[in-house]
């Protein structure tokens, strides 16, 4: 018998509503990334530390949330999502605490590693709650806000860290009141957990699966918990993020001193770079949101726009442009990335085995907070060998080898769906 779409997961108000508690809680933890870094100057101030031991801050961030992220994923498969949706936001508001009351450089490295434990969970936990909680028809435009909401969580943290900071001149009531924003976002949560709940089964039971999660590995039971470590489009999918990240990590850390060394523009200018990137992918995000709903070979959108992408960010390498032209064009990098944000979010969705959700979205995750961590000092070493067209070269090449992956794990997912196509019974 099948069964009539419930109101409760087909009505576009309560798809919206889920959607929009989601956005909230990624934004959160994007915002979280930043909680520190931009109190940098102050902290330097305050305590004599260098940028190198404020950077190993950051570093301890990214390898507890990238070892969190992949174990993560396992937890939430078995106890549910939305427990762990409220541990990962208790553990923020206790990052922002310690950090407000540091007296030294271990309590700092204490906020950042429960601000990374914290961050760990949230791909597995939302992308779970989203596949389950959201009907189909909505799901493109859910991965699209979740993209979206990350970007203006980075967006936001240093205005609002910073802008406190300044307007108080504690940098320890900044942190106090990021903590107090995690506790609110927590009550929001807690508040309306109903439109959380991944375990409901009148909820999840009635979601229409789409043809492709339905066959091959995807329909398939994996024998043992690690079985779908053997799948090799999760360690495509871990190759792309990885990718990718290491391509934005060199526009988000080492584009603008690169832009000033070449075109002679001041840094105050430069640093727009970042905002136009994140921006433009904003924008982008939001336009790849329909596409999803409409495009069946997802990596083809993936691959045009992030190729578009690679090709932009080479021609600003190039030191032909004039100086604000670089600038623009480097900017717009950030819509053929954000464009292709949707698509990969429901390819992995297709991808991954029926039942291990959580599993699959934290280990591919993970392969982003890698990126963040390695390519770093990488970019951050030709920097100081004053390899400043490499920087957008190097950015340029990491967005075409993630393409690579995204192509292959396409093809995968095509062959399994016209391989059950050929053997279903008649």
């Amino acid at each position: 018998m099948t069964a009539s779409a419930p109101t409760s997961t087909g009505d576009l108000r309560q798809d919206a509503r889920t959607i929009g508690l989601i956005g909230l809680a990624h934004g959160s933890s994007h915002f979280f990334h930043l909680l520190l870094p931009p109190l940098f100057p102050w902290l330097i101030a305050d305590f004599g530390y260098s940028y190198s031991e404020l950077g190993a801050m950051v570093s301890l961030f990214f390898i507890v949330s990238g070892t969190g992220q992949m174990l993560s994923g396992f937890l939430v498969d078995r106890v549910g999502a939305r427990p762990i949706l409220f541990a990962a936001l208790s553990s923020f508001v206790v990052a922002g605490v310690v950090a407000s009351v540091a007296q030294n450089y271990a309590m700092l490295l204490a906020a950042s590693f429960f601000a990374g434990l914290g961050n760990a969970p949230f791909h597995p936990v939302d992308f779970t709650i989203l596949n389950k909680r959201v009907s189909p028809k909505h799901i493109g435009h859910a991965f699209s806000v979740h993209g979206l909401s990350g970007n203006i969580g980075w967006a936001m943290a240093p205005v609002f860290m910073a802008g406190i900071t300044m307007a108080t001149g504690s940098w320890r009531l900044a942190c106090l009141s990021g903590a107090a924003w995690a506790a609110l976002v927590l009550a929001i949560m807690v508040l309306n957990r109903r439109w959380l709940d991944d375990r409901d089964p009148q909820a999840i039971g009635n979601q229409t699966k789409p043809a492709v999660a339905q066959t091959g590995a995807a329909s398939a039971k994996p024998e043992h918990a690690m079985a779908f470590l053997k799948l090799p489009s999760v360690w495509l999918c871990f190759s792309f993020f990885f990718w990718s990240t290491c391509a934005m990590s060199a526009i988000q850390n080492s584009a603008s001193p690169a832009l000033h060394a070449v075109y002679d523009l001041p840094l105050s200018v430069t640093t727009f770079i970042v905002t136009g990137y994140m921006l433009c992918g904003a924008v982008g995000m939001v336009i790849g949101g329909f596409l999803v709903g409409r495009v069946q070979r997802l990596e083809k959108v993936i691959s045009i726009c992030m190729l578009g992408s690679s090709v932009l960010l080479a021609l600003v390498g190039t030191g032909w442009l004039p100086g604000m032209g670089a600038l623009v064009v480097a900017s717009l990098a950030g819509l053929g990335t954000g464009l292709a944000g949707p698509s990969r979010d429901m390819l992995i969705k297709r991808a991954a085995p029926e039942g291990a959700t959580g599993r699959v979205y934290g280990t591919v995750y993970s392969g982003l907070d890698l990126g963040f961590a390695l390519a770093a000092p990488v970019f951050g070493w030709m920097l100081d060998q004053h390899m400043y067209l490499g920087i957008f070269y190097g950015s340029a090449l990491a967005m075409a080898l993630s393409v690579v992956s995204a192509v292959i794990v396409g093809d995968g997912v095509e062959k399994r769906k016209k391989g059950a196509i050929t053997t279903r019974p008649a």
